[in-house]
């Protein structure tokens, strides 16, 4: 992966039984630079891949590693150290979007962050 290079993805797909969830992305994020998801379909999914959190069923894609070929190790290391909180979001839907990147259900997420806001 190009030293200049964040994010890259080639061709990332992504399939949840006949649904495809990702079909072909290619994506290249320069460091220095922000990448914003917008309201699009299928922003959940890119982010789960490129935080290891799911695996793509085709095409690569790296964040200064390989997020296939990595995946256990950065799992067991934890994504945390790296996560930051976005600046338009408000803290709730920061603590939402944490838990739903973890694998919570969006319910659960809400739950979650409601519980860690009133204590």
């Amino acid at each position: 992966m190009a030293d200049a290079l964040m994010i890259e993805a080639h061709g990332l797909t992504k399939r949840y039984g006949s649904t495809l969830a990702l079909a072909g992305l290619d994506l290249e994020v320069l460091r220095g630079h922000r990448w914003v998801l917008g309201r699009t379909r299928g922003q959940d999914h890119r982010v789960r891949i490129l935080t290891t959190l799911s695996l793509p069923d085709g095409g690569s894609a790296g964040c200064g590693y390989d997020v296939v070929k990595e995946a256990a190790v950065q799992r067991n290391r934890g994504n945390c150290e790296d996560a930051t909180l976005d600046e338009v979001l408000t803290g709730r839907q920061n603590l939402v979007m944490i838990g739903r990147l973890s694998g919570l259900r969006r319910a659960d997420a809400r739950a979650v962050a409601s519980d860690l806001l009133d204590r």
